[in-house]
């Protein structure tokens, strides 16, 4: 479909592909991806997700994760 660029230096690259009756649109420097009916949709769904993983989690709402025993994980 495309790549555009985010910032002014060239260097924040947005590529947006079509799947199916889907368009979908992912940030290469994070790997956030969001998809939409509508190209301007799909890039208007990437910019929310984007805000909001910019967002700071306030650090009492922090769940903490035991480190898992299944096999498939260890190193």
């Amino acid at each position: 479909m495309g790549v555009q660029s985010r910032g002014t230096d060239g260097g924040e690259t947005v590529t947006v592909t079509q799947s199916g009756d889907w368009y979908v649109a992912k940030d290469e420097a994070t790997g956030i991806a969001s998809q939409g009916e509508t190209k301007a949709r799909a890039l208007e769904n990437l910019a929310d997700a984007l805000e909001l993983s910019a967002r700071s989690v306030p650090e009492e709402r922090v769940e903490r994760v035991e480190p898992s025993s299944a096999p498939w994980f260890s190193e």
